[in-house]
C-alpha cells in the first residue's frame, strides 16, 4: 500500500524549526508554529479580531482611568496591549513570543534595555515566564550593546533587521539568543537595483543566509539563524534545514497544500577553532557604510516598525 508524502510544511518541521510571522490568533490555533510574534503592525491589526475584544475593551477602560500627561497613557496602553497580545499568543505555541521593543529606541541602547526589562517584568506578571518570550531588537550597533547586556541577565533577545555578515557575527558575537536575517528584503533590493537572480541558489538572501548559517556553524556558536521575511515557498524550500524559519500565513498554507518532495539545503559543518579581531563599533559603521543595500534596508526597516507603532498608538489615541 503507498503510503501519500506527507506535505512539505510536514517535512520542514522535520528539519528546522517552523515559527509563524503572525500574531493572528487563529491561523497560529491552526498552522500549530513552535514560536510566533508580535509587533506593532500585528497588534494593530489584532484589534479587529474579536479574539482581542476583551483584552482590548480592558485595557483601554485602564487607560480612561489614568491621570497624567495624556501621551504617556497612551504609550503604556500600547505596551499594555503589546504584551497581552503576546500573552494569549504564548497560549497557544509551546516555544515563544518575540515582542518588539519600541523601533523609535533602535539607536539608544540604554531606553532599549529598559523598556526590554519592563516588558519581561509584564510578561511574569501575566504568569509567562521569561523562558517564553523572546525580547526582538533592530540590530543596529546600540541594539547589538543591548542585546549583549539583556543577555548577561538572562534575558533572550531576537535581534532583527539583519542584511549584512558583519551586523549577524556582532549579533552571535554579543551572545544574542537568536537573529532574523530577511531574505526577501534582500531580494527587493536587488531586483529595484535590476539585479533579478538567474535562479533560487543565486537569490542574494538565500546566498546571504546560506553564508551566515555556515559560518555561524564554523564558529560553533550557539546563536540561532531564523530566515525570515520571504517572498516565496521557493525561498524557504531553500533554506530547508536553517536552524528556524519564520513565515507567514499564507506562505505555510502553500507549504501545507504541497505534497512534493523536499529535500535538506542546509547541512551544519564541523566547528573549528577560529581566531579572529572582535567586531568593535568601528568596524560594524565600516561594514555597513560600505553596503549600500544593508544600510538602506535597516534604516528602512526601523523607519516603517516605527511608523508601525505611531499607527498602533494613534488607534489608541482615537479609541480613548
Amino acid at each position: 500500500m503507498s503510503t501519500a508524502t506527507p506535505s512539505k510544511l510536514a517535512q520542514l518541521r522535520e528539519l528546522s524549526v517552523v515559527v509563524a510571522d503572525t500574531g493572528d490568533y487563529e491561523a497560529i490555533k491552526r498552522l500549530k508554529p513552535v514560536d510566533c510574534t508580535t509587533n506593532p503592525t500585528l497588534v494593530k491589526k489584532a484589534l479587529d479580531l474579536p479574539v482581542y475584544a476583551e483584552l482590548i475593551e480592558r485595557e483601554l477602560a485602564w487607560g480612561r482611568e489614568q491621570s497624567g500627561e495624556r501621551e504617556t497613557v497612551v504609550h503604556a496602553v500600547a505596551d499594555r496591549l503589546t504584551v497581552g497580545v503576546g500573552t494569549l499568543l504564548s497560549t497557544l505555541v509551546p516555544g515563544r513570543v518575540s515582542t518588539e521593543v519600541d523601533a523609535d529606541l533602535a539607536h539608544d541602547t540604554a531606553a532599549t534595555v529598559t523598556k526590554a526589562r519592563q516588558f519581561i517584568a509584564m510578561y511574569e506578571a501575566a504568569g509567562v515566564p521569561r523562558s517564553k518570550v523572546l525580547i526582538k531588537i533592530a540590530a543596529t550597533w546600540e541594539g547589538v550593546e543591548a542585546a549583549r547586556q539583556l543577555q548577561a541577565e538572562g534575558i533572550d533577545c531576537n535581534l532583527t533587521l539583519i542584511f549584512n555578515p558583519t551586523q549577524a557575527l556582532a549579533c552571535s558575537e554579543a551572545g544574542a539568543f537568536l537573529i532574523s536575517p530577511f531574505v526577501g528584503r534582500i531580494l527587493d533590493w536587488y531586483v529595484a537595483n535590476g539585479q533579478a537572480p538567474a535562479n533560487i541558489d543565486a537569490d542574494p538572501g538565500v546566498v546571504f543566509v546560506r553564508g551566515v548559517y555556515a559560518e555561524f556553524k564554523r564558529r560553533g556558536s550557539p546563536t540561532v539563524v531564523m530566515g525570515a521575511s520571504f517572498r516565496s515557498t521557493a525561498q524557504i524550500e531553500a533554506l530547508a534545514g536553517c536552524d528556524r524559519l519564520t513565515i507567514s500565513p499564507d506562505l505555510l498554507e502553500k507549504l501545507d497544500a504541497d505534497h512534493g518532495d523536499l529535500p535538506r539545503k542546509l547541512v551544519a559543518g564541523a566547528a573549528e577553532s577560529v581566531s579572529v579581531a572582535p567586531i568593535d563599533a568601528a568596524k560594524f559603521a565600516a561594514d555597513l557604510a560600505a553596503d549600500p543595500m544593508a544600510t538602506e534596508k535597516l534604516a528602512a526597516g526601523i523607519d516603517a516598525f516605527a511608523k508601525d507603532l505611531e499607527a498602533l498608538r494613534q488607534t489608541i489615541r482615537e479609541r480613548l
